[in-house]
This record gives C-alpha cells, sequence and structure tokens, in this order.
C-alpha cells in the first residue's frame, strides 16, 4: 500500500524556531527554522519512506471559526518577526524540493491536513501526518497516524501514534479527542471548557 506523508508546515516550524539557537546570515535573514524544519524533513522522509509528501500551511486570513466565534484564538500572540521572515523562504524551498504545499483561505492547516488524511484512505493509501498539534490525533485511524513532534534543547523527538498508541495513553478512541477537547478546554485557542474539568477528569468521565 503507497503512503503519503503530510506536514503540518505551521507546527513544524513553529517547533524549530523555538527549539534551535537563533541562526541568521549576514544581512540579518533569520534561518534557524528553516534549518530545522529541513532537518526534521529529511529525517522523517527517511524513517517513513513515503511514496509522497506534502505540506500544509495556515493562511493570514480569518477562517470560519473567527467568523464564529470572534473569541477564537483572541489571546495569542502574534508570529514573531524573526519567525515571519523566514515563512516565504521556506515555502521557496519547498518549492525548489518540488514538495506540494496546501494553503486556503477561511481554513486552517489542521482542516487541510483532516481533508487529505481522508482523500488518502479512500483512494486506498496510507497517511503519516506529521504534527506537534495534539487536535490532529483526532484522525488516527488504521490507515491514518500520527507522528507527534516535540523538540527540546535542539533536539526533535517524534511519537508515533497509532489507534492502539493513542487508546494505551487515553483509554478510549482516537475520536473522542474532540469530546477531551470540549470538555476540558483549548487556552491556546481561547476555547473555554467545562469550569473545574481538567485533563485527568475530562479523561475519566470519557472513559
Amino acid at each position: 500500500m503507497k503512503k503519503l506523508m503530510v506536514i503540518d508546515g505551521n507546527s513544524i516550524i513553529n517547533r524549530a524556531y523555538y527549539g534551535i539557537r537563533p541562526l541568521s546570515t549576514r544581512d540579518g535573514l533569520y534561518t534557524h527554522a528553516i534549518f530545522g524544519f529541513l532537518t526534521t524533513l529529511l529525517r522523517l522522509e527517511g524513517e517513513e519512506q513515503p511514496d509522497a509528501v506534502c505540506v500544509t500551511f495556515d493562511v493570514h486570513a480569518p477562517t470560519f471559526r473567527h467568523t464564529a466565534d470572534a473569541a477564537y484564538k483572541a489571546t495569542r500572540k502574534p508570529m514573531p518577526e524573526e519567525l515571519r521572515m523566514q515563512m516565504p523562504v521556506m515555502k521557496e524551498v519547498l518549492d525548489a524540493l518540488n514538495i506540494p504545499r496546501y494553503e486556503l483561505a477561511g481554513w486552517e492547516a489542521d482542516d487541510l491536513i483532516g481533508t487529505i488524511s481522508r482523500k488518502c484512505e479512500a483512494a486506498g493509501w496510507d497517511c503519516t501526518v506529521v504534527t506537534g498539534d495534539k487536535d490532529s490525533l483526532q484522525l488516527i485511524t488504521d490507515h491514518t497516524k500520527v507522528k507527534l513532534v516535540s523538540t527540546r534543547m535542539g533536539q526533535t523527538t517524534t511519537k508515533d501514534m497509532t489507534p492502539d498508541a493513542f487508546r494505551e495513553q487515553y483509554g478510549f478512541d482516537p475520536i473522542h479527542m474532540i469530546d477531551l477537547k470540549a470538555l476540558m478546554g483549548d487556552t491556546s485557542d481561547n476555547i473555554p471548557g467545562v469550569a473545574g474539568v481538567g485533563e485527568k477528569t475530562a479523561m475519566d468521565l470519557i472513559q
């Protein structure tokens, strides 16, 4: 069976930016996020041996979630300028490598990843989602796995989240990640949960 590796571009380049010491060119262009992204990409290509690769990005424009709730992500800090200047260069590098990249106004990279993973399955392909965002864990099936990426002190590690690995950690099926987030909320997206319910209580309730 063929396999596609789809990379959450914003998630991975953000982790590279914060996890690697700053590097820059003589004329002041920061490059460490690009370096970290490409290092992760090449390593995972070697590990996963995918038949195809693509990358998704967020668009700097309101999504349908912002239209539904003005408070959505209202507390999130803007992208640092040192990272922002690297984004166009990162996309140029992907184009030079002939790696397709997808972004769509009104939608988040997460939405595109979900769509791509389901189109993969419908076409008879396996899909590996590379991200540091646990929201994508809801996509896990027998044919879609999530490689959770974390970067610490310049060292990037990954954890393969399959249906069995997810159930072992959480005690329920991956689709119930939606219920977990609904109960506990998500401070990074400025979404309130149920008062007094944290992750442990939410997990107990779902189990």
